[in-house]
């Protein structure tokens, strides 16, 4: 089932209308589940960080053994000449992908140079401005580099983050707040998260467990140069009850305001607020 509407793929060398078939039965990225992906923005005529995210990637690839085939700076051009297609008002989703197709002798491992490449746009309306959600705790954890390979976007670390959200969802929240192994915060089942104590926004550390995100790091930048105090500290779980807000980063939708976690309500949110405005400002401001 596509994410999205108004699909359009490039496969082969070519763009395609529609959700084509790109995966062959055999395929190592099928069954061996050696496939990355990551996922960028059209919004408001903008693609804001897309070069980050292309280059992501690739070094994503390398973390799964698959051999990059397009540069960074190609891949870019591939998702403009393919988004030119779509109105100016369209909100679209770019996820440039990879997996192995052959395997090693053995069968687990995939073989070098033995790449498909596609790239997938699909247009996604932006979660409006006040669209919030909720946070619960799980029992699923986020593994550590010795388990899995959390250094890059890849597909089969998706289940276990879909177990997460599935309990939460269950318990009837939004989202989940995910620790790590040693028992602090990492991120929730989604995205990167922030918290707001006395006008001070902490986020967990990059520890090598989560993905440090693209757009985690683009709002910190734009928080310091506008004065906001950042820091990226070890987070337990009674920091986040004791938080005056609490937000999410993401490239889907940017910033998602927090309005509870368990049985702790938030008020309002106006460094949130700011941060997201300071993200559309900076975004508004790059090259088209």
């Amino acid at each position: 089932m596509a994410f999205g509407t108004n699909i359009r793929t490039f496969f082969e060398g070519s763009w395609h209308e529609g959700d084509i078939p790109v995966m062959r039965a055999a395929d190592h990225g099928l069954w061996q589940g050696s496939s990355v992906f990551d996922g960028a923005r059209l919004f408001d005529g903008l693609v804001p960080d897309l070069e980050a995210h292309c280059a992501r990637v690739n070094r994503s690839a390398e973390a799964l053994m698959i051999t990059p085939t397009v540069e960074a700076t190609e891949m870019v051009e591939i998702a403009r000449e393919g988004l030119r297609a779509y109105g100016r008002d369209a909100a679209v989703y770019i996820r440039p992908m990879y997996w192995a197709v052959a395997g090693s002798e053995l069968g687990v491992a995939p073989m070098a140079n033995s790449t498909r490449f596609a790239l997938c746009l699909e247009e996604v309306a932006m979660p409006p401005a006040d669209k919030a959600t909720t946070l619960t705790t799980t029992q699923f954890r986020r593994p550590v580099l010795a388990d899995n390979v959390c250094n890059a976007k890849a597909g089969c670390l998706y289940p276990n983050n879909a177990r997460m959200l599935v309990e939460a969802q269950r318990k009837g929240f939004g989202n989940a707040l995910v620790c790590d192994a040693m028992g602090n915060v990492a991120e929730t089942a989604t995205a990167n998260v922030f918290i707001i104590r006395d006008g001070v926004a902490m986020t967990p550390i990059a520890n090598g467990t989560f993905l440090s995100g693209i757009t985690r790091a683009r709002h910190i930048s734009n928080m310091r140069a506008a004065g906001i105090e950042v820091r990226e500290c070890v987070l337990r779980i009674e920091d986040v009850r004791a938080a005056d807000e609490v937000f999410l980063s993401g490239n889907f939708a940017k910033v998602t305001p927090v309005t509870a976690f368990d049985d702790v309500r938030y008020g309002d949110n106006p460094v949130t607020q700011r941060i997201r405005s300071l993200y559309w400002d900076w975004a508004a401001s790059q090259p088209l």
